[in-house]
């Protein structure tokens, strides 16, 4: 009896096993083959709150996992890709999407079980005989499909002779008839397995066994469904705040609904069992209803609760940002305008720093996908908007009757270098960022070569930056002339990088999605490059080394 027990244990534990390869196999197919347009399939279908539900759910059905979606959407909702009230929505979704998967298999699992062999044969020659990457993974498909099936058999037949174990009926009862005890035991069986589409099944075979009564299964469903939203959580822990808070927010309307509905599930579950007739068919059904009641009162709260999951789980403070306001625009000075124009071009050389930190944030979205980056592109532009209202009103107040000449001069140069690194920050925040958001959310890439084009001009660009501040201030003809000299080799360098691209797009080489992007990112780089590199302009004209548009000749000493 004893080896009896312990081989019906080993079939069980085999079973499980089983059904969670298959289902791993089943998510890992469809994560290999159609990963991206899944992705696009939840980013896209966020128009409101009920699309993201119903993406959410659509992508459940394809991924056999909610967990998985869930950790797409906290990867969407990191990269800033997915809006929060949307991105519960999607989750919500996904667990609706779950409950159906568990539901057809449980209800349906015994009549198409047939099909088990058929499919892990079909999934085998797919796999086996196929050289393209999609078809390996629909045969990967087949064969988990398959595996789940048979699993479904192998727990059926194991849990069957179950209905006469007197002490594992004991036991499963006493954890049943202890709401408490079984809430936890569900919600910890599915953390452990990550999985609540197995541990329901499992569930629904022990009912159909007869060793566990319907209203017995009432609080271990719950606890399933509690437990459901603890991978997600487990799984984000230590990420970024913006990645928890989707899995939070979504544990804690699982947890807030499961112990609402603890003291009524045993009468609810009868009556269901009593409505349908079968009390498999009312685990199923009140798994299901779970989700969809769940869905249906947090989804119009999603904005609120996402709001309380931001006030609980804050951004880290940052520490003052230096560049914040202008600092050396004293009014003491105005009485002596060199002094005053001094402090103007200060606070004109902190602009490019600022500058400077908006090309840093491009450089990271456009490297990393992560459009998270670009958050502060825009406040950064106000800034610089603000930087160039103040010194013009600074210099502004000085007195035209006590300038010289010189004077009156250098601070038209200095108002109109202010002038282009406005310009120039316009291009980064209307432009260039508007191409790193595009590059994300179409799922573009560059290649090596491309990505390191683009990050050798970058590096031009704030090279010119810092050049360009101590030209304005210091003057000198030849500190001039080299970043005069920069705009042509960056010239060289964009001709070259394009020449290269449009003979690879001619020769259908260099023909993707994301070729016209990168021409317009270079576009935008050159145009910013121009508005720095005219720093130099005012101070070689001075010294007679303009011609038209071109630099002369420097003559040397020894000439």
């Amino acid at each position: 009896m004893n080896d009896f027990g312990t081989l019906i244990l080993i079939n069980l534990l085999g079973g499980v096993a089983m059904l969670l390869w298959g289902v791993r196999m089943v998510h890992t197919g469809v994560v290999r083959g159609w990963g991206p347009l899944l992705k696009n399939l939840i980013e896209q279908g966020t128009s409101s709150r009920v699309a993201a539900a119903i993406s959410g759910s659509a992508a459940t059905l394809f991924l056999q996992s909610s967990t998985a979606t869930a950790m797409i959407a906290a990867g969407l909702a990191e990269t800033g890709l997915l809006a929060p009230a949307a991105g519960l929505a999607v989750l919500l979704g996904a667990d609706v999407g779950s409950s159906l998967v568990a539901g057809v298999f449980g209800l349906g699992g015994n009549k198409i079980s047939i099909l088990s062999p058929i499919l892990i044969a079909a999934g085998y020659v797919t796999f086996s005989s196929s050289n393209g990457f999609r078809a390996k993974n629909a045969g990967r498909i087949l064969f988990g499909l398959g595996l789940m099936l048979l699993a479904l058999q192998l727990i059926s037949t194991a849990t069957v002779p179950l209905r006469d174990a007197s002490l594992f009926h004991m036991a499963l009862s006493t954890v049943a008839r202890e709401p408490v005890l079984a809430l936890i035991a569900g919600a910890l069986a599915t953390w452990a397995s990550y999985s609540t589409l197995a541990m329901v099944l499992l569930i629904m075979s022990f009912v159909a066994a007869g060793s566990l009564e319907p209203a017995g299964a009432a609080a271990l469903v719950l606890g399933i469904n509690l437990g459901g939203g603890l991978p997600a959580v487990s799984a984000t822990f230590g990420q970024p705040a913006n990645a928890r808070r989707l899995p939070m927010a979504n544990l804690a309307c699982r947890a807030t609904l499961a112990l609402a509905a603890a003291p009524f599930a045993g009468s609810i579950i009868n009556g269901a069992a009593v409505g349908v007739g079968d009390g498999v068919a009312a685990v199923a059904a009140s798994h299901i209803a779970f989700n969809l009641v769940l869905v249906l009162t947090a989804l119009p709260l999603a904005g609120p609760i996402m709001r309380a999951m931001y006030r609980l789980m804050p951004a880290p403070k940052t520490l003052e940002d230096p560049l914040a306001t202008p600092r050396y625009l004293d009014d003491a000075a105005l009485v002596s305008p060199t002094s005053a124009l001094v402090n103007a071009q200060t606070e004109a050389a902190r602009m490019t720093e600022l500058l400077d930190r908006m090309l840093q944030m491009i450089v990271d979205a456009l490297t990393t996908g992560n459009v998270e980056h670009l958050k502060g592109a825009k406040q950064t532009d106000r800034q610089i908007n603000a930087y160039q209202k103040a010194i013009q009103e600074y210099l502004a107040r000085l007195p035209e009757a006590e300038m010289l000449p010189d004077t009156a001069r250098r601070i038209q140069e200095t108002l109109l270098f202010v002038s282009n690194l406005e310009h120039a920050g316009d291009i980064v925040h209307l432009n260039l960022a508007d191409r790193a958001r595009a590059k994300a959310k179409g799922s573009l890439s560059f290649n090596a070569e491309q990505t390191a084009d683009i990050l050798h001009l970058v590096a031009l660009v704030q090279s010119s930056l810092k050049l360009a501040s101590g030209v304005m201030i210091s003057r000198d003809v030849g500190a001039a002339r080299r970043l005069a000299e920069q705009k042509d080799q960056f010239r060289s360098h964009e001709n070259t990088i394009l020449d290269a691209h449009f003979r690879k797009s001619a020769s259908g080489r260099g023909t993707d999605r994301s070729a016209p992007l990168f021409v317009d990112l270079i576009r935008d780089l050159h145009r910013f490059n121009s508005h720095i590199v005219s720093a130099a302009y005012p101070i070689l004209d001075e010294a007679g080394l303009l011609r038209e548009t071109r630099i002369r000749g420097m003559s040397t000493p020894e000439d």
